[in-house]
């Protein structure tokens, strides 16, 4: 099976998370998908696959040759809640030209408004139809990985160590990492393949926590309310303007973190706010949720303890700490992109992964591009040749890994 046969049939399943569940996963149709990776990864001759009661994925191709470090891969099955993952209709523009490619009647993805587009003339790119996300993030690291894994299965003759494969779930609601079994995966270093254009490798990402903001008013009739009603969606507004504009997502850039207001809904009587907060530098992050917790205090001092109720829980942190001391993760993929004419990009992420958290629980892992662009929603896309790039890439990876 190719890289695009498999990525095809991958995005079919509907995996999408949701950031509202508390189980694990947090929906029950990432299983499905895992259950059919697991089957295809037994077909393949990889009969230790299996998948744990929680629906994280794993497997292990046998080392050939003694002495070398076991190695591992890794790539996440949900995608996100900020677009539809049902029913996606993906296709592929061939030899695309340079101009605008019209995804429905009423859609349009255009290079005027995504100028890497044109980085692909010439090139086929899968596509959605305007409707759904595409799913690249993250199937398309799961469709190179096995790719990849099957290369090495067929030509016995290429030397390695031992190769841990794992795939998990619920990574676009930040709990990827959360009940993954380090020990168990077996591997002393990784790579997630979970980023974007092709030519990243990144071992730098946000620092990132969530805000949950709950305030209760106090409905009287309009009619009677001076000096009485507290308006909750107003009190909500009077909370958001005490944090600095100039931090919000469509404001900042490179190592720039920012508060983002998520999602909001409410009534005069209550009102519910959440906020993601993601910043490089640590220093910056915490002082970006202390302005929080200030203008929380704030607002209570204005209409009484207990008027906002804040809540703050950190979600994973820079992993820069922990690959600086094996950078040579980072400096070996360079050297191998340039040989296979991929100019490396390394920048730092704005956004996470879940080798962030398994750095930190003990797996170095800088996270490597899939090919991908626009992420999470309907203009997403994917080169044909960047997948097929990316699978070359992994496969020079566990040759030359010493």
């Amino acid at each position: 099976m190719t890289v695009v046969e498999r990525f095809l049939k991958y995005v079919s399943f509907d995996t999408q998370s949701d950031p509202d569940s508390e189980s694990t996963p947090s929906t029950p149709k990432q299983k499905l998908l895992g259950q059919e990776l697991v089957n295809e990864m037994h077909s393949m001759g990889i009969e230790n696959a299996r998948m744990d009661e929680h629906g994280y994925v794993y497997a292990h191709i046998d080392a050939n040759t003694e002495g070398i470090p076991s190695l591992g891969f890794i790539a996440h099955m949900d995608t996100s809640s900020d677009a539809s993952g049902a029913d996606i209709k993906a296709r592929i523009e061939k030899n695309y030209n340079g101009g605008d490619i019209r995804l429905n009647e009423h859609t349009v993805l255009s290079p005027v408004d995504f100028p890497k587009l044109l980085n692909s003339i010439g090139q086929d790119i899968i596509v959605t139809d305007g409707t759904t996300l595409l799913g690249a993030d993250d199937k398309a690291g799961i469709a190179e990985i096995l790719t990849m894994a099957e290369e090495l299965i067929n030509n016995p003759e290429i030397k390695h160590g031992k190769i841990c494969i794992g795939f998990t779930p619920d990574e676009e609601v930040g709990r990827g990492a959360d009940l993954f079994d380090v020990e168990g995966f077996g591997a002393e270093y990784a790579y997630t393949v979970d980023g974007g254009e092709i030519g990243e490798i990144e071992y730098e990402n946000f620092n990132a926590a969530s805000a949950k903001v709950s305030i209760s008013g106090r409905g009287i009739h309009p009619g009677s309310a001076k000096d009485r009603m507290i308006n909750s969606i107003h009190v909500a507004q009077e909370f958001d303007s005490m944090l600095p504009q100039a931090q919000r997502p469509e404001y900042t850039e490179g190592y720039e973190g920012f508060i983002h207001l998520m999602h909001i809904e409410g009534d005069i009587e209550n009102t519910k706010l959440v906020y993601i907060i993601r910043d490089h530098d640590m220093a910056k992050f915490e002082k970006k949720k202390s302005l929080m917790v200030k203008a929380a205090e704030l607002v209570n001092l204005k209409y009484g303890e207990g008027t906002l109720k804040l809540t703050l829980n950190d979600s994973y942190y820079n992993m820069r700490e922990k690959i600086h001391p094996h950078i040579w993760l980072v400096s070996n993929v360079q050297e191998i992109m340039r040989d296979l004419g991929v100019e490396p990009i390394t920048t730092p992420v704005r956004g996470g992964t879940d080798g962030a958290r398994l750095s930190f629980m003990g797996l170095p892992c800088p996270n490597i591009c899939t090919g991908g662009l626009n992420f999470h929603g309907r203009f997403e896309y994917i080169p044909v040749q960047s997948m097929e790039k990316v699978c070359s890439i992994l496969l020079e990876i566990v040759k030359r890994f010493r």
